[in-house]
């Protein structure tokens, strides 16, 4: 088995996010969810989350957002000396590169892959424009 994916969010952001990842690559086995749903504590997220990772031996973690309790949680265990890759920020593209990366078997930075698929379409649209008239 490759390396595993657990996407962590407030909310349900990160089930669909894999739902939504699932509609282009696939049903994918190696991508968990962990929730913080409204009426949980960190207390209980971090519960939900320990049991997801018991399994896993490999595996990165994509947070929805610094500084939020779901990457709060994580880095605190983090703190307490357990080895665990976290990114904060997640999007669709990430999620995807990972997938495409672990099949193809190449390194990924999942930092760069976030960022480069940043676009301003309406600048796109005209810079191509742009470049058909000359």
């Amino acid at each position: 088995m490759g390396k595993q994916l657990v996407l962590i969010s407030h909310g349900l952001f990160c089930e669909e996010l894999k739902k939504s990842t699932e509609m282009i690559m696939g049903p994918q086995e190696s991508i968990h969810t962990v929730s913080l749903l409204p009426s949980e504590s960190a207390e209980d997220f971090r519960e939900k989350f320990e049991t997801v990772i018991a399994n896993l031996d490999d595996f990165v973690v994509l947070a929805d957002l610094m500084g939020g309790t779901p990457c709060n949680v994580v880095s605190k265990i983090i703190l307490e000396g357990q080895v665990i890759d976290l990114y904060a920020g997640m999007n669709m593209p990430m999620v995807i590169d990972f997938i495409n990366s672990q099949l193809i078997g190449t390194e990924l930075s999942l930092i760069e892959s976030a960022t480069s698929n940043i676009c301003y379409v309406n600048g796109r649209i005209f810079s191509d424009d742009d470049d058909e008239d000359e």
